[in-house]
């Protein structure tokens, strides 16, 4: 659910109505699992008691980061967490400390922002947009890329305050 004054955060509210119509369909064998996009953390625990969730997808990324303990929490669970918007949203303070621990590794700040992301916790998966098959080798590159612990720490040290 999508707030209407802003689109990347969830509405708040009860997910009971449209979340009975997907279990129907599960029940009748159409779906094989359900999955959560944009929610809360009340909105995940409601859902949580009504059926089992196999994924959720929410904003998240280096620079912003109001979900982590939610990620940790779900990958306890041996839930799946799909970030949106992996590569947006950066401050133009944030892009510099991205662009310099980038170039400190010789990779583009996008491979460094994705390996961030592919290291934050065993649950992520990734599903970054792209436009051309140099960006596609380009996001390819970032498996690759292991970021050591002072990097780690200066993109930590970029988040934005929680919400």
């Amino acid at each position: 659910m999508r707030s209407m004054i802003d689109p990347m955060q969830p509405a708040e509210g009860s997910i009971a109505e449209p979340l009975e119509a997907l279990i129907a369909l599960k029940e009748r064998g159409l779906l094989r699992h359900i999955d959560l996009s944009n929610v809360t953390a009340q909105q995940i625990a409601e859902a949580q008691e009504m059926t089992p969730i196999a994924c959720v997808q929410n904003m998240y990324n280096v620079a912003n980061r109001n979900n982590d303990a939610w990620i940790d929490s779900l990958a306890a669970q041996g839930i799946a967490w799909v970030p949106f918007f992996p590569l947006g949203g950066f401050s133009p303070l944030q892009s510099t400390q991205l662009n310099a621990v980038a170039q400190s590794l010789d990779a583009t700040p996008m491979q460094v922002a994705l390996a961030w992301l592919l290291q934050r916790a065993p649950n992520i998966l990734l599903i970054p947009g792209t436009s051309s098959p140099h960006h596609l080798r380009e996001n390819m590159a970032s498996l690759q890329l292991t970021l050591p612990a002072d990097a780690l720490a200066k993109l930590n040290a970029i988040a934005a305050p929680a919400v």
